[in-house]
């Protein structure tokens, strides 16, 4: 008599963005781990020589050192700066989700700015209440006790852009309609570009990790996680667009 061979592990490694970190993911981890999913969510470190001299190239090695480490099969899910190290990564894993990602073209407008960006040091409750219009008072007040300085030098490369390979695997990329950070048609572009699925929601930038819609897109993610790393035919959420 054959016995039955429980199904494979699965792991999703959370990527977070700038000036934030894993806790960002604790929401979707909770969700993932209810469906019986293995999780890592890691805060991305800054080099030895300090968060002055840390590189995209750094944190682009720690993403695919957490990766590497985990049994298959496996994917990244990554967030804004997240998404363009996860994308970075795409080797590593057998699916992407990318939620509003830094484009790997870069945001050619931007600002420039400081060796050190003090996210951390400047934040205030106020101000993260303006980032977060569709979080709750108590996700306001979670994600500015914990907001981080970031690396001037990381936020410089990505915007300038970096050369990433088209993924070889299943891609899915969410793009917020309210995103005033990555523009919702930079992400559309993407997802045009290496032909992935697009799921364009309601939301500000952070807003489908801490906004109160974060659970019922993380619950939305997994039907097509199941099928991208399953070979079965992919679901979409709330009648989003193939």
């Amino acid at each position: 008599m054959e016995i039955p061979r429980p199904p494979p592990t699965r792991t999703a490694v959370f990527v977070h963005g700038a000036g934030g970190g894993g806790w960002e993911w604790a929401v979707w981890q909770r969700v993932f781990a209810a469906a019986g999913w293995d999780t890592l969510a890691p805060d991305l470190r800054p080099a030895p020589a300090g968060l002055a001299a840390t590189t995209l190239g750094d944190y682009a090695a720690q993403v695919r050192g957490w990766t590497a480490a985990v049994p298959r099969p496996r994917v990244l899910v990554g967030a804004s700066l997240g998404g363009l190290l996860a994308a970075m990564a795409s080797a590593a894993a057998d699916a992407l989700v990318l939620v509003n990602p830094l484009p790997p073209q870069g945001l050619p407008d931007a600002p420039p700015l400081p060796a050190v960006v003090p996210w951390g040091l400047a934040a205030s409750l106020a101000g993260t209440r303006r980032a977060l219009p569709d979080a709750d008072d108590l996700a306001a007040l979670h994600a500015f006790r914990r907001w981080r300085d970031e690396s001037g030098r990381v936020l410089a490369e990505a915007r300038a852009g970096v050369v990433v390979a088209r993924p070889c695997v299943p891609v899915l990329v969410i793009a917020s309609d309210g995103d005033d950070d990555v523009p919702p048609a930079s992400s559309a572009a993407l997802a045009a570009e290496w032909g992935a699925t697009l799921w364009p929601v309601p939301g500000s930038h952070v807003g489908p990790l801490l906004g109160r819609q974060a659970p019922a897109l993380a619950a939305a993610v997994l039907p097509w996680l199941n099928a991208a790393v399953g070979g079965a035919g992919i679901q979409h959420p709330l009648g989003a667009p193939a």
